[in-house]
């Protein structure tokens, strides 16, 4: 499985919703996990972006669904970031 950091923004509908039923965080949590998709951690930010979520997805066509699937819906917006520990990196700069 591979690591992603995902950035999210609500829009005013998105803010709408999640004020009117804070559940709804845990809602699209397991639909991501039907997606595929693993939620690891998930922090809510002050500052351009609400939310920063760690994933884990099997490939990028699965974020792919995942982030056409719910940019679809108008209620937030993402950046997608493939990740790699540090540790990782490491060892590919030592090749």
């Amino acid at each position: 499985m591979a690591t992603y950091v995902v950035l999210s923004k609500l829009t005013d509908e998105g803010r709408k919703t999640l004020k009117n039923n804070p559940q709804r965080l845990y809602e699209v949590n397991k639909e991501l996990e039907a997606m595929g998709v693993r939620v690891k951690e998930q922090f809510a930010v002050l500052g351009p972006y609400d939310f920063v979520n760690i994933v884990e997805a099997p490939d990028n066509e699965t974020m792919l669904r995942m982030s056409i699937e719910l940019g679809s819906r108008g209620s937030v917006q993402l950046l997608s970031l493939p990740a790699m520990p540090v540790s990782q990196l490491e060892s590919i700069i030592k090749k």
